[in-house]
């Protein structure tokens, strides 16, 4: 980070490298849960939702990627270890080991409700003392809530698709 860029930061460089490190892996892992669960799942609408699992996947990469590169202009060292991941990661994998596409959503909307707490606690930390930091956390933020929101509605989907199923057997 240039001599300026380190004047203007008025947050424990740090704290913020190790909450911005805590997210990394949290990305890591988040990444590989989508891509497993959307290569294993198996049930309703799970052609309509796979590529879409698939899209948030390159998000949280893509996500990981931003967060990498901010640790790194900030002077620190980002975990190194994909070993380090679960040590780290303060938002729990849940390892997809039943493959009915409701339960692989639910675990994907745990881990994104997770996600939403971290970058809004890492973009209230930064608010005002470190713009980059604080903008990239809101970036992340807003996709984030967007993945929520998918999740819900493919829950709520497949909701009414099992309740219009009983009526039909009724």
């Amino acid at each position: 980070m240039g001599v300026k860029g380190s004047e203007i930061i008025g947050v424990n460089k740090d704290e913020l490298v190790q909450m911005l490190n805590e997210a990394l892996c949290e990305e890591w892992l988040a990444y590989y849960q989508y891509w497993i669960g959307a290569q294993i799942m198996e049930g309703p609408m799970r052609s309509e939702i796979e590529p879409e699992l698939m899209l948030h996947a390159s998000q949280e990469f893509a996500h990981a990627g931003l967060v990498l590169n901010r640790i790194i202009q900030l002077g620190g060292t980002p975990v190194l270890s994909p070993a380090e991941w679960m040590k780290y990661s303060k938002c729990p994998y849940e390892t997809p080991a039943d493959p009915y596409i409701e339960i692989i959503l639910n675990q994907n909307l745990s881990g994104e409700r997770c996600a939403i707490a971290r970058y809004k606690g890492i973009a209230d930390f930064a608010n005002g003392k470190d713009h980059s930091t604080h903008q990239i956390a809101t970036q992340i933020l807003n996709e984030e809530l967007e993945h929520e929101q998918d999740i819900e509605d493919w829950i709520g989907d497949l909701e009414r698709m099992k309740e219009d199923f009983r009526k039909l057997r009724l």
